[in-house]
């Protein structure tokens, strides 16, 4: 089966580096999906779920937004910020969680506080739904 190779890197790291079959990724105007020989694309992505299908299994990314490139050789994805499903810490997420919803409801609606706050809480919502759907797969 034909495999496209693919990068996946913030400021601070390499998160994922390797041979896919498929990535699916959170485009701003919806899921893309990209396989090999995939025509040259630059996009935005927002924060959610990024699929890599590698051997017909789905490893799962959170990430919270950033740029992905497809190039004739590669794809190359820019992220704020990505984990891997197995790196998420939930306790930590919701906590996280909580710390934004508090911060929404002291804040007045379409302030940049508040649009900092609605960030947060989407990249906490991203971080626990990533690391349920890994779990309740593990024990499929």
């Amino acid at each position: 089966m034909s495999s496209l190779k693919v990068d996946i890197v913030t400021a601070e790291r390499t998160v994922y580096s390797g041979e896919v079959e498929a990535i699916i990724a959170p485009g701003v105007e919806g899921q893309l999906g990209i396989l090999p020989h995939h025509a040259p694309l630059m996009t935005i992505l927002q924060a959610g779920e990024l699929v890599v299908r590698k051997g017909g299994r789905d490893e799962s990314l959170a990430i919270s937004g950033g740029f992905l490139e497809v190039r004739p050789d590669r794809v190359i994805i820019l992220a704020d910020s990505a984990e891997r499903a197995e790196e998420i810490d939930i306790a930590r997420a919701e906590a996280a969680r909580k710390r934004a919803e508090e911060r929404l409801k002291e804040r007045k609606p379409g302030g940049l506080e508040a649009i900092q706050a609605e960030a947060a809480l989407q990249r906490a919502i991203t971080r626990i739904s990533v690391a349920d759907k890994m779990k309740r797969r593990r024990q499929l």
